[in-house]
């Protein structure tokens, strides 16, 4: 057996979910106003998160796309190609390769004073290299 439920209305319903006190006619545009615009910006969060997203991918693939590109084999271990495969599967990079690029450039900004103290150190042995030429050539004389 079925039976159709119908609430009954006595009219005092009202239109908008805020509560109205006597008094209050004169703010009750207001209230409906500022309702409105709450439930407008919140209907809108999930399109804006979905932009913010797009633009973090965007930016990802101008910064990989954007500069030189050269091959190198490398052997990884398996957890860094698990965690490789992830970042694609969840489709931050299109690639493996794209992925370790990015995480390659970025531990290398990361390791910022290692580098400029082996450029110092390359420095001086050029240095010494120049140096040792000039004493054999030097003698060959």
């Amino acid at each position: 057996m079925s039976t159709s439920f119908q609430a009954q209305t006595d009219g005092s319903e009202k239109k908008d979910e805020l509560i109205r006190h006597e008094g209050e006619a004169d703010q009750a545009d207001d209230h409906s106003s500022v309702g409105a615009s709450v439930r407008d910006m919140a209907a809108r969060i999930p399109e804006q998160l979905s932009a913010i997203g797009r633009d973090i991918s965007r930016t990802i693939e101008r910064a990989i796309s954007a500069k030189d590109d050269y091959m190198l084999a490398v052997k990884v271990s398996q957890d860094a190609q698990i965690k490789l495969g992830q970042l694609v599967q969840a489709g931050v990079f299109g690639t493996r390769a794209e992925a370790a690029a990015f995480l390659i450039d970025e531990g290398i900004k990361t390791q910022g004073p290692l580098f400029e103290r082996v450029e110092q150190k390359l420095g001086e042995i050029e240095r010494l290299r120049a140096e040792l030429r000039g004493m054999v050539g030097e003698k060959k004389e």
